[in-house]
């Protein structure tokens, strides 16, 4: 009985060293992938602002290009 304890703790052991690795990667997968987020986010928002325009917003109210404008 005595050796059969002694068996389950040491895995028992092994497992919580196992979980606590396996979290810490977690928490920097976590981390990185919040990075890649926040990354993706800012170039989405700088393509957005250079890209062509959204035909469905009206265009700025501006005579001066207009062909029927007087001259």
């Amino acid at each position: 009985m005595e050796r059969l304890n002694t068996k389950l703790y040491l895995q028992n052991c092994y497992i919580m060293k196992e979980n606590e690795r396996l979290r810490k990667k977690a928490q920097l997968l976590n981390q990185e992938n919040q990075a890649l987020l926040s990354e993706l986010k800012l170039k989405q928002k700088l393509t957005k602002a250079s890209s062509i325009p959204d035909l469905n917003t009206p265009p700025p109210a501006s005579n001066a290009g207009s062909k029927y404008s007087s001259q």
